[in-house]
């Protein structure tokens, strides 16, 4: 009688093994900072904070955290991971070391967070024009989403507070550059706030905008060739007054509240003005229609040239109707100030913003799912350390991959590639790793490190 051993084979485990590297995969995030010469300008920027005769440089331990938080960690004690392989990563910061650099960049306040955010918009120019047809911005334009994000707090924090959900925490506003259907999206503002902050705050919101369009080559700081999405939190009267000040010019697509004085607008739409409107193919979609309702309301007290544009479709099944609907049909309206255009591809495109919620959801997977300090200016620097991971994380498939893996979102990167092991082989003053040929995504590993290699180098 054969023994039964279980579902899988049984091992023998012991400690003091070798030459094998974990998480070798991440070494395509290293030499992305490489060749886009992130290391050099986070270095540069930091420099003021490197006390003499000090070991480790701010830069470099920033990055290294910021490295620990793609690749998965969600505290300043991960960047243990990086200190456990140097032959990757290099000399890593102790723990206490690590900390007392936050808390020094958190006292000095703005300083430290512009000196951040410098260097990177400084880096995110070189990295698109390296990417040459894939980067965001290779048709001269450019789309920038705004958005509200809720961070849970399990803990007594600093301007953490009971939020709009009924919830605990804080009520950041995050923008994220959108790459397109081709791609994913990247960081340009965080903005964080108290729990209690309001969706629509109009302040905050072109707060947000300014931090989103510094982080912008010059060319695409003002113009109607950069386009501000929100939704309806953003439409307010302040907001888009600022998008349309004179020497500004931004395009913009803004949700906007169905009031009860659109919704008598709607009601006096011709039904001859209604047109099908477009499903995520661009192509017409059943049951949803599209109209312009811009002469009908009184808006003088709007900025010039605001076209509303309204959308009526049958409803999911199992959604709920609300008053402002119309004969069992949904309603959603948008502002923009985009002249001419078909209505059903203007909103096509108002509706790809939903391309932010992928965005936060990598986002929380990547650090936003807690803020793990106590101060304000501390959990503001965690942002930025967050903002630097997933600039990497979009930086690398833009550069590195093709085809639906540009795509991938963080879990996936981190579970397919960084995750893969290798093993370390020093041959004369080079080391090598190998991976193993029976990982599935090995070929693209050493194919996205080729493509990184035959990048000029910085400077």
């Amino acid at each position: 009688m054969k023994k039964t051993t279980g579902s899988y084979p049984r091992v023998r485990v012991e400690g003091g093994g070798h030459g094998v590297v974990a998480q070798a995969g991440s070494v395509l995030l290293v030499e992305t900072v490489r060749k886009v010469g992130l290391d050099t300008a986070i270095s540069a920027a930091l420099a003021s904070w490197r006390k003499p005769r000090a070991v480790h440089d701010p830069g470099k331990i920033l990055l290294d955290v910021a490295l620990a938080v793609a690749l998965g960690g969600d505290c300043l004690a991960d960047v243990g991971l990086l200190r456990a392989e140097p032959d990757l990563f290099g000399p890593v910061a102790s723990d206490p070391t690590v900390s007392r650099l936050i808390d020094t960049l958190a006292a000095s306040g703005p300083k430290a967070l512009a000196a951040i955010r410098s260097a990177r918009a400084e880096v995110r120019t070189q990295v698109w024009e390296l990417a040459g047809a894939n980067g965001p911005a290779a048709d001269g334009q450019v789309t920038v989403d705004i958005d509200g994000v809720l961070v849970l707090a399990h803990s007594e924090k600093q301007d953490a507070t009971a939020t709009w959900k009924k919830t605990f925490g804080h009520h950041p506003l995050v923008a994220f550059v959108d790459h397109g259907q081709a791609g994913s999206g990247e960081p340009v503002a965080a903005l964080l706030r108290p729990g209690n902050a309001g969706s629509n705050t109009a302040s905050d919101h072109i707060a947000t905008a300014q931090l989103a369009l510094a982080q912008l080559p010059k060319a695409l700081r003002r113009g109607r060739q950069t386009l501000i999405r929100t939704d309806s939190a953003g439409g307010t009267h302040a907001f888009l007054n600022w998008l349309s000040k004179p020497g500004r010019w931004l395009s913009y697509s803004v949700g906007m509240t169905i009031t009860d004085t659109l919704h008598q607008a709607v009601l006096k739409i011709p039904k001859k003005a209604w047109t099908p409107a477009y499903d995520a193919g661009a192509t017409e979609r059943p049951g949803a229609w599209v109209a312009e309702i811009t002469d009908i309301p009184d808006l003088s007290t709007w900025p010039t040239g605001m076209r509303l544009i309204v959308r009526k479709e049958r409803p999911h099944p199992g959604a709920q109707l609300r008053f402002t609907d119309l004969d069992g049909l949904r309603l959603t309206c948008f502002a923009t100030n985009t002249k001419g255009g078909q209505l059903a591809g203007l909103e096509l495109r108002h509706r790809r913003r939903a391309r932010c919620e992928d965005r936060i959801r990598g986002a929380r997977d990547t650090g936003l799912r807690n803020l793990p300090l106590h101060d304000t200016a501390q959990n503001q620097i965690w942002l930025e350390i967050i903002s630097l991971a997933l600039d990497l994380l979009a930086w690398m498939p833009m550069l590195a991959l093709t085809g639906n893996t540009r795509r991938w979102e963080p879990k996936k990167l981190r579970l397919r590639l960084f995750s893969a092991a290798a093993q370390l082989v020093n041959t004369g003053r080079r080391h090598w790793l190998r991976f193993t040929t029976r990982w599935p995504w090995t070929d693209l590993i050493t194919h996205a490190i080729d493509r990184l290699h035959t990048l000029p180098n910085p400077g």
